[in-house]
């Protein structure tokens, strides 16, 4: 078995040669007449024969200084570029939430649901879009000066990266010290074991953003202590009726819920709610 194994082996390399050797006869092609000639004649005379050189390319004028200079343009290339975008795009999300109003929007506007008695209405995607898109409404002058001090010079290379870093973090820094109260940055500092800075505007990111959301969430939260208080009344009304008339086995919720959704619609709830959360930054 072994030598029939070997005899095939054999004679696919045998067949495997004589294919390639026909290939390679079959792609060859007769020379031209004159190189054939040429051939002959260094065969001849022994003498090489010299490929004619077509005409030459005009040199560049030389540099009258005699001197190389590279043009290094500040401006940042189109990889530079795209870096920046996706690395923007990666952090986006901690942007969002921590140094904008997001936060107090959305914790406000889930509460607000929540005191309706509404677990799943509007979902979670409507509350968060409402909220992106009031974030955008009231952080326009913010991104507006982030984007004319920090980002276009930077793109045009008028400023280096620290530079554009400092002039476009600056608007952020004056808003998020605007509406952070200063026992939030108290206790940042006394929890970090930090000295006091000279100003605000000396205070390190990494102890205004924490602080500015902890104000975020002290806001959102009595906000959504005022609004809970008449839904609490409402609800407190219809169990106490449905106990006077003895109704025990019927849910106070399913029969206050009806009248909750007439009152916040009669009142204008959600404008109301958004007008307050807009008015809060503009104060």
């Amino acid at each position: 078995m072994n030598r029939w194994l070997r005899r095939l082996l054999v004679l696919g390399l045998l067949a495997f040669a004589l294919l390639a050797g026909g290939v390679g006869s079959a792609s060859a092609q007769p020379l031209p007449a004159s190189v054939g000639q040429s051939i002959s004649a260094v065969q001849l005379t022994g003498q090489p024969i010299l490929a004619p050189v077509g005409p030459k390319a005009p040199s560049a004028p030389a540099d009258p200084s005699g001197t190389v200079g590279v043009n290094l343009s500040p401006k940042p290339s189109q990889s530079v570029s795209i870096l920046l975008l996706l690395t923007l795009l990666s952090v986006a999300p901690s942007i969002l939430l921590l140094m904008t109003s997001f936060t107090k929007i959305f914790v406000v506007l889930g509460l607000t649901r929540n005191a309706l008695g509404l677990n799943g209405v509007p979902p979670n995607q409507v509350l968060a879009g409402l909220s992106l898109f009031l974030s955008m409404f009231v952080m326009s002058p913010v991104l507006k000066a982030v984007n004319a001090q920090g980002v276009q010079p930077y793109l045009h290379g008028t400023k280096t990266q620290a530079v554009a870093f400092k002039d476009g973090i600056a608007p952020i820094r004056t808003f998020m010290l605007q509406h952070t109260r200063s026992e939030e940055i108290a206790l940042m500092l006394r929890a970090g074991h930090l000295p006091n800075p000279p100003t605000p505007d000396k205070l390190d990111l990494t102890t205004l953003i924490p602080a500015f959301v902890l104000s975020e969430l002290r806001s959102a939260m009595i906000i959504g202590f005022v609004v809970y208080i008449p839904f609490l009344i409402i609800d407190m009304v219809v169990s106490s009726s449905l106990m006077s008339l003895g109704m025990m086995m019927l849910p106070p919720v399913s029969v206050s819920l009806p009248f909750k959704l007439l009152l916040f619609v009669l009142v204008d709830g959600w404008g109301l709610i958004i007008n307050s959360l807009i008015t809060s930054y503009h104060t």
